[in-house]
C-alpha cells in the first residue's frame, strides 16, 4: 500500500460508508457505497442508483468513476466499497471492467464489511489484478494484429 493510500485509508472507508447513505434502491434494497481516491488525494463518492427498467441501474463503483472522469480525474490510487452485508462484497463484473479502464492492475481495492470497524478482518484488501485476472485493458488495443 502506498503512502497516499495508507494515510487516506480511514478517510476513504468512511467516505464509502457515507456514500452508501445516498443509494437509491427501492427494488433490491441492497445499498452499496464506493469511494475513489485520486492521485492528488481527492475522494469521489458514488452510490448505486436503481431504475424501474433494471437495465438502467448503475452500480456505486461506476457512479464514482463517472463522476470522477466527468470532472477531469483520470488517475486513481485506491477504491473502497461497502454494503450492508456483514461480510465484504466484491464489485460486479461490469464494474471490474470499468475499474480496469482507468486503474493500474496493482491498485488496492478495499472491500469493507458493514461492521468493518468492529471486526479485525472487516476490510479485505485486494488488487484489481486479483479481482480481474487475465483482464483486457486499453493497452491491449495497441497490440499487433497478425
Amino acid at each position: 500500500m502506498t503512502d497516499i493510500v495508507a494515510s487516506n485509508r480511514d478517510r476513504l472507508l468512511q467516505a464509502a460508508v457515507e456514500a452508501k447513505t445516498f443509494a437509491y434502491v427501492p427494488y433490491s434494497k441492497f445499498r452499496v457505497g464506493a469511494a475513489l481516491l485520486t492521485e492528488d488525494g481527492e475522494i469521489i463518492k458514488g452510490a448505486n442508483i436503481e431504475n424501474a427498467s433494471y437495465g438502467g441501474t448503475i452500480c456505486a463503483e461506476r457512479t464514482a468513476f463517472v463522476k470522477a472522469v466527468s470532472e477531469g480525474h483520470r488517475k486513481f490510487v485506491a477504491l473502497a466499497v461497502t454494503t450492508d452485508v456483514a461480510s465484504s462484497i466484491a464489485p460486479c463484473g461490469m464494474c471490474r471492467q470499468v475499474i480496469r479502464e482507468f486503474c493500474p492492475l496493482d491498485m488496492p481495492i478495499l472491500l469493507a464489511a458493514s461492521s468493518y470497524l468492529e471486526k479485525e478482518d472487516g476490510v479485505r484488501e485486494c488488487t484489481l489484478e486479483e479481482l480481474l485476472p487475465f483482464s483486457f485493458g486499453p493497452e491491449d488495443l495497441e497490440r499487433d494484429r497478425g
